[in-house]
């Protein structure tokens, strides 16, 4: 894989938001987009750059525009829309006056424009999932984000410990992300989306805020979401939650630059990162990684493979996109090829290697607390039931497929199709506690 040149504009970075459904209620909006447009201008909300000339587009042009593009994907005037539209436009208008970068590209409006389509495409990703099913996959993404971060690293814990810890953790960060949504986007305290729009607009922004990316010493720089993670699992100290509160803030006063500069800071923001690999663990991630790659190279998948390894490399998406280059969109359809095959590998092609590095394999009840996989166990049919049985018995599929009485491709597909019912078990548990 080659680098390739930068051409601009890019992608917007990754600070997708993603925030809780467990904290929706039914209040009422009662802050305008208007209104919100109003302290923008006037500079109220933090956002606007002194001494800047913008020559981009109207906010309100912009926001049309955009309320239109919901128009036409969706077929029809949907409620709501036009407050998320500014909301947008808000949002867009602020990133491209405050990044040097967009600014002297002289290409303003074509960076709002890739901005705007890009949040526009996220929030219609979320509208159509609906309520459950979008949050069924923001928690999902979320987890899989902090999963190996949960824990001290040299604390082993299983897979329904790790999955117990994350479900602690994400109820916190949820009710943070929905006072960065109030306050980013000046909305009264007691805000809550209502419409379906409204809501996809929400875990889009949850799913942004989780992603953004924090400075940190050495040039060096991390997801705020793993931060947070980080510092739940070691037990920060009030200065360290101080100080990632003040990490999200960077650059807006002298005094939050001189705060982030201070040796104190940055040994704590050094800890916060520092990590002890475990040789275990990394071997079987070592391995997990070299066969996926060898799937994905028998799959044909070579641009997935460049995917995986600038992944790897912890990446932001616009570093991505810069060195791919590719739009924001063509990203999208990558990350969801590249999703199909790693789920395929999971569960299907080295199920039992995966599931033994998340520490949720049959002896571990495929991740499962003993009453979770009573219940499960007892919504098999009696077929998927022996089934199982025989996998704990570490019976080969010839012998499965003897005392089934099918062929070898059936057991396969069976065995997936528990798999398949057990991830869907673990995530109707973790939606219930929403």
């Amino acid at each position: 894989m080659n680098a390739k040149s930068t051409q601009p504009p890019s992608s917007p970075n990754s600070q997708d938001i993603q925030t809780a459904p467990d904290t929706f209620t039914n209040s009422t909006c009662t802050a305008s987009a208007e209104s919100s447009v109003t302290a923008l201008s006037q500079g109220t909300t933090g956002y606007t750059e002194p001494n800047r000339t913008i020559e981009s587009l109207d906010i309100h042009r912009l926001a049309h525009t955009i309320q239109a593009e919901f128009q036409t994907e969706l077929g029809a005037s949907v409620a709501g829309a036009n407050a998320v539209a500014h909301r947008i436009a808000i949002e867009v208008s602020r990133i491209c006056a405050k990044s040097d970068r967009i600014q002297d590209s002289g290409q303003i409006e074509s960076w709002q424009m890739t901005l705007a389509r890009h949040r526009i495409q996220k929030c219609l990703t979320y509208y159509r999932l609906g309520s459950r099913r979008g949050r069924v996959e923001l928690h999902s993404q979320l987890s899989a984000m902090v999963y190996r971060h949960i824990t001290h690293t040299r604390t082993y814990l299983g897979f329904q410990g790790r999955y117990n810890l994350i479900e602690d953790f994400l109820q916190g960060f949820y009710i943070e992300v929905l006072k960065a949504f109030r306050r980013e986007n000046n909305l009264p305290a007691h805000y809550s989306p209502r419409t379906r729009i409204e809501l996809a607009e929400y875990m889009a922004f949850s799913e942004q805020y989780a992603k953004r990316r924090i400075n940190l010493p050495a040039r060096r720089n991390q997801q705020l979401i793993v931060l947070r993670a980080q510092g739940f699992a070691s037990r920060q100290p009030p200065e360290a939650a101080v100080d990632m509160e003040a990490a999200v803030e960077t650059g807006r006063t002298e005094e939050a630059e001189a705060y982030g500069r201070s040796p104190l800071v940055q040994q704590v923001r050094e800890q916060m990162v520092a990590e002890v690999a475990d040789p275990t663990d990394s071997v079987l991630r070592d391995r997990i990684i070299r066969e996926l790659i060898d799937y994905l190279e028998e799959q044909g998948q070579s641009e997935c493979i460049d995917y995986l390894i600038l992944k790897l490399q912890d990446l932001s998406a616009s570093e991505i996109d810069d060195i791919l280059e590719m739009s924001p969109r063509q990203r999208d359809y990558l990350q969801q090829r590249f999703k199909y095959h790693v789920e395929k590998f999971a569960r299907s092609h080295r199920w039992q290697l995966v599931h033994q590095w998340l520490g949720a394999d049959l002896d571990q009840n495929l991740g499962m607390s003993t009453q979770q996989w009573d219940t499960f166990l007892a919504q098999l049919t009696p077929e998927q039931q022996q089934l199982v049985q025989l996998k704990k018995e570490y019976a080969t599929d010839q012998a499965i497929a003897k005392a089934l009485q099918c062929t070898l491709k059936q057991v396969h597909k069976r065995w997936v199709k528990v798999l398949d019912l057990a991830w869907q078990a673990r995530n109707d548990t973790a939606l219930s506690r929403l």
